[in-house]
């Protein structure tokens, strides 16, 4: 089993993340680490906190000689922000001597859409920064960080993963579906919004600057695909096994998604049967799937039954907007029971560019997880060779 941990605040020292079930072998390129947590900074509509992040991810262990070892890995992404934050999120009981930064007040009131009221319901805390510190967006950093050595596995078994902006506010590409892989792959990396229709992107620019010039925030949509996925991850026999159930809850992990689709997602109650499935027909020509049928179409997203069926996966996510408005909205201040505005906090007014990088990051981690589950492997080595021996076995079972 693949998985990991996070910790760390917003504003404190560092995120932290421990990741276990790693096979031991794989090389691990901390470049594209730093890349992939580039990424995540860049995209139109972000805020001031990207100027100051240079995120870059450190092992700590689990990795010798460049390779993975076999057991978990810590990795260390240092917050720059922390030496304006020590008066206000020190660790110790009382400011320690030559802490740095502002000492802020209480944060009582708050920001409607946020874990702010539900966090200090639950936890009992009567300043919020200790709900909104850990809510924060910032967290996702250490899931970027994981995600691309993930991806670098996956890799070693064929798949390559990559999104696009799909929508923002009322502008809306209209079928994602017909964008193929291919050319989302070759979206240029200095695209505002990372859109594979340029056209439609100048308009979603100008919904991010008619928001921020009213004060407000806006969402929107991404899609993930994930091409080159093997058959037969994840399975229809039990419920958490599904990998649909699994990427769904991953994506909907990350914060502000509150919707997910996968391939036509909603669009498949509204059309008939006939039109929704995906007919199955023998395959002309060379390809690179080891299935010996063809989908004309991938309405389904490449996954059937909550197993993957050797199609691109297709994952779409939906975006609220951020909660924190410069113009804020009303609210009540918790330490006097008044009406008062909602607390303002630095934020960005529009981050789906950036979510889609982090949903890039879970779908790696779940396919990873997948991977290893069905191929197995304490070894990069063996992993490598179950998965050939299967594609052996799937490739002859179409012989006839």
């Amino acid at each position: 089993m693949l998985r990991f941990l996070t910790a760390g605040e917003s504003h404190g020292p560092s995120l932290v993340a421990i990741v276990e079930g790693l096979p031991a072998g794989l090389a691990v390129d901390f470049d594209a680490v730093t890349a992939d947590l580039r990424r995540r900074q860049t995209g139109y509509g972000r805020g001031r906190r990207m100027a100051i992040e240079s995120d870059r991810a450190a092992a700590q262990s689990g990795i010798r000689h460049g390779r993975t070892t076999g057991g978990p890995i810590a990795l260390v992404i240092p917050n720059k922000d922390w030496e304006n934050w020590q008066r206000t999120m020190h660790v110790e009981a009382d400011m320690p001597a030559g802490a740095t930064g502002t000492e802020r007040p209480a944060v009582t009131r708050p920001r409607p859409g946020h874990a702010d009221l539900a966090g200090f319901v639950k936890y009992g805390h009567e300043d919020m920064r200790n709900v909104l510190e850990r809510a924060s967006a910032r967290e996702t950093a250490a899931r970027v960080a994981i995600g691309a050595i993930a991806r670098q596995l996956l890799c070693h078994l064929g798949v390559d993963i990559a999104s696009h902006v799909t929508g923002i506010g009322s502008a809306v590409v209209p079928s994602p579906l017909a964008s193929p892989f291919a050319d989302v792959r070759a979206i240029p990396a200095d695209s505002p919004l990372h859109c594979v229709d340029r056209s439609l992107e100048q308009r979603m620019i100008a919904e991010i600057d008619r928001a921020r010039d009213a004060g407000d925030t806006v969402g929107g949509s991404f899609e993930v695909i994930a091409h080159g996925v093997p058959p037969g991850l994840g399975s229809y026999a039990h419920w958490d096994r599904k990998l649909d159930g699994r990427l769904a809850q991953a994506l909907m992990s990350i914060p502000a998604i509150k919707a997910v689709g996968i391939g036509l997602g909603a669009g498949v109650s509204t059309i008939p049967g006939s039109r929704v499935h995906d007919e199955i027909v023998p395959r002309t020509g060379a390809g690179s799937s080891v299935m010996a049928v063809a989908r004309p179409t991938n309405n389904a997203g490449g996954l059937e039954g909550g197993v993957t069926n050797g199609e691109d996966l297709r994952i779409s996510a939906y975006m609220k907007p951020i909660s924190t408005l410069m113009k804020p909205l009303r609210s009540v201040d918790l330490a006097t029971m008044q009406e008062s505005p909602a607390t303002v906090e630095r934020s960005d007014v529009c981050a789906v560019p950036a979510a889609a990088v982090v949903g890039e990051a879970m779908v790696a981690i779940v396919l990873a997880d997948a991977a290893m589950e069905k191929f197995g492997g304490d070894s990069l080595d063996e992993l490598v060779a179950n998965w050939k021996a299967f594609k052996e076995r799937v490739a002859q079972r179409f012989r006839r």
